[in-house]
């Protein structure tokens, strides 16, 4: 009788990691399937083609209401940003180890290299993880395998050790010779993750100190100009075409425009007394003369009449993403 495969569940985000240990494990011979998350602040499509370009199984898994509640308390912190990739991490494993019985994965892995990010792959961290997500030593990170404990995947014999990798430090020439070795192409790193974007991430803080924190606001505050408005509000004021079709699309029909001329849209999140500030501010960035009044319509119901403001009147005003 021939020798049972060893099946294989991955977090996948499609970079060159990730790629480089799902490639691996299945040339040798283990049976292996990825999953890649998403959420406002990170989409699954470079996992998606990444799973096409290895021709393996794949799905995406919806994280939002798991992410939204370790955002407002997170147990490990926040890194320099507003990103808890530790307990970020934890929770995506947690979740497809509860896939393990459920579905006859011996194992989770991950393209996790050892080193390659000071704060959240240094060896204490990828123990933390480990032990957070509950997975233990049925978490295995092929690429810097021969560097860490053997875990039960490779001592009950379903991975020979020998043939993984001893990968650590930031540099990827091993991973990119890997993948060049096999045709594979993948995508340039950084900017997976908007919690890791400075910028973003202040536009989120104001959020989260308003209180107005929730998936529909933290996809808002990626197009246009972010205004922190009197009361705790937050306006978002598009910059272009583009940005005004983004944030009408992610309004509930509550998005504020000039009546008769071309302008911003803008949406207002929290307090409904700052609506006529934030008209105020769709009039000035639709450079209507100083003084001049413009009409200016929020949703079907409601119409303010505002005087443009002057720059002296505007600048008081906190623009969370300052102009380029």
């Amino acid at each position: 009788m021939a020798e049972r495969r060893a099946r294989a569940i991955g977090a996948f985000s499609g970079g060159l990691d990730g790629i480089v240990a799902a490639r691996l494990l299945a040339e040798i011979g283990v049976d292996v399937s990825l999953a890649t998350f998403s959420s406002p602040f990170f989409q699954a499509g470079p996992g998606r083609l990444g799973a096409e370009q290895l021709g393996l199984p794949w799905r995406e898994i919806d994280m939002t209401a798991v992410l939204m509640g370790i955002l407002a308390d997170p147990p490990s912190g926040f890194g320099s940003n507003m990103n808890p990739c530790i307990d970020c991490h934890a929770a995506m494993l947690a979740i497809l180890g509860r896939l393990l019985p459920a579905e006859g994965f011996d194992f989770v892995f991950t393209g996790e290299v050892l080193g390659q990010r000071p704060m959240s792959q240094n060896r204490h961290s990828l123990v933390r993880v480990a032990r957070l997500s509950g997975l233990g030593d049925r978490l295995l990170r092929p690429l810097s395998a021969k560097l860490l404990e053997p875990v039960l995947p490779e001592r009950e014999g379903l991975v020979d050790r020998s043939l993984l990798l001893g990968i650590s430090g930031r540099g990827r020439s091993p991973q990119i010779s890997f993948a060049r070795e096999r045709g594979l192409s993948y995508p340039q790193s950084g900017g997976g993750c908007l919690l890791t974007d400075p910028g973003y991430s202040r536009r989120l803080r104001v959020l989260m100190d308003g209180e107005l924190l929730s998936p529909r606001s933290a996809r808002l505050i990626r197009f246009g100009r972010v205004f922190a408005l009197p009361g705790g509000a937050v306006g978002v004021l598009g910059r272009d075409e583009a940005d005004n079709n983004e944030l009408e699309a992610l309004s509930e029909g509550r998005f504020l425009r000039l009546r008769d001329r071309p302008g911003p849209s803008a949406v207002l999140l929290g307090d409904p007394s700052a609506a006529p500030v934030l008209a105020g501010l769709v009039a000035f960035h639709a450079k209507l003369p100083t003084g001049s009044t413009a009409l200016v319509l929020e949703g079907e119901d409601a119409e303010h009449a505002v005087t443009v403001p002057a720059p002296g009147d505007v600048r008081p005003l906190l623009v969370c993403i300052e102009e380029p």
